[in-house]
């Protein structure tokens, strides 16, 4: 049983909800409520310091490596309010010496003043959602925020004395060239950020995307292209200085969000609000989705969990599986079976797996081989 406890904290709000996002955001009026949200900020916050309460009293962990605020748009929310929520957390667990503490933030919605009181707060990681610079990709994403507003956004985070700052892209939209991905790529590069993560757009069903491409009104980029962007990004990230530690997420030396690394590592965490995922040793629970649901359960039971599921030993080693083998460090080759080592035998030869490291007991993907790691998780697997 582990000592540590990460926290996730949802914010469940969005100005508006772009065409491609299937999470669990709302917005105002979709909750009938004002499109100012300070208004909503403290009440939704002591919620949440309910449910923080919750967890200290079903917890035996002491120490809280990383919190992260997600969402939804966390920077909507009042400063103080994420500063309550840090406290709260420090009160009943001990926070670590060099927590990580991070928010996601959209750039329209910070501004000098605001990213001084965030840092005040306690917040010492900003990861900005900045999925492109080229506006005509922008607008097929449905995102609201101007591109310019971007480096001012990093550039004044800077100013407020963080240290961390990452910025999210998303490749292979619809219209999107492989041009446009070098301008956002070069134009995230010229920032002063520590981090960058690089996702591949996924198309979901019930989203506005989804219904879009279904009706033929959208084309989407075939495989080849976004396996071509995927390529020209890790280049261009590896020769200004930045390393790949998880397929996805490429960092400064001693700059990996420790946060995710918690989840790829199997480590324990709680969600807190409408919708989080939690995982304590091999227990996972979920809360109910919606905000109302949410509040209303804290109001009449103070637990608003949805349901849970225990993971059997087969399941935690196949997750482990599949999280870990998108680390730099893969994952051993102890007890893969003949069978399976024969089969990844063939993956080294065709250059997917990295021969140095398979000779030392390791299954590394190489960059040939991040591009089918699904692929070569289910000949482990399946």
């Amino acid at each position: 049983m582990s000592s540590e406890l990460a926290f996730y904290v949802h914010i469940p709000y969005c100005v508006r909800r772009c065409g491609y996002c299937d999470f669990n955001t709302y917005t105002p009026s979709e909750l009938a409520i004002s499109s100012d949200l300070s208004g909503v900020s403290r009440s939704y916050i002591d919620l949440l310091i309910q449910e923080i309460e919750l967890a200290r009293a079903t917890s035996d962990a002491t120490v809280v490596p990383t919190i992260f605020f997600g969402g939804g748009t966390p920077t909507l929310m009042e400063p103080v309010d994420l500063g309550r929520v840090i406290s709260a957390i420090g009160d009943r667990f001990e926070l670590a010496p060099n927590a990580e503490i991070t928010t996601e933030a959209n750039p329209d919605t910070v501004t000098p003043a605001k990213l001084e009181q965030l840092r005040a707060a306690g917040i010492n990681r900003i990861s900005f959602g900045m999925q492109s610079a080229a506006t005509h990709v922008l607008a097929a994403l449905d995102r609201t925020h101007n591109p310019d507003n971007v480096r001012a956004a990093v550039e004044g985070t800077r100013a407020a004395g963080f240290d961390e700052v990452s910025v999210d892209l998303i490749y292979g939209a619809p219209g999107e060239s492989l041009s446009d991905w070098e301008q956002t790529l070069d134009s995230a590069l010229s920032l002063p950020i520590s981090h960058i993560s690089a996702y591949a757009l996924i198309v979901e069903q019930g989203t506005k995307l989804g219904a879009q491409v279904k009706r033929g009104e959208v084309v989407m980029p075939d495989d080849d292209e976004t396996a071509d962007k995927y390529v020209l990004a890790d280049k261009k990230f590896l020769a200004a200085g930045f390393d790949w530690y998880e397929l996805s997420n490429w960092s400064k030396p001693g700059s990996q969000c420790r946060h995710n690394m918690a989840y790829w590592n199997g480590d324990n965490w709680w969600g807190a609000g409408p919708g989080a995922h939690s995982h304590i040793d091999g227990r996972r629970f979920w809360n109910v989705k919606h905000p109302n649901a949410y509040k209303e359960k804290m109001a009449s039971t103070g637990n608003p969990m949805h349901e849970q599921e225990i993971l059997d030993p087969h399941a935690i080693k196949s997750e482990a599986t599949m999280l870990q083998i998108r680390l730099r460090e893969g994952i051993s080759s102890d007890g893969l079976g003949a069978e399976v080592s024969t089969k990844l035998r063939g993956y080294v030869d065709g250059g997917f797996l990295d021969p140095i490291a398979w000779k030392g007991g390791r299954v590394v993907l190489t960059r040939a081989g991040r591009l089918i790691a699904d692929r070569i998780v289910r000949e482990i697997l399946f």
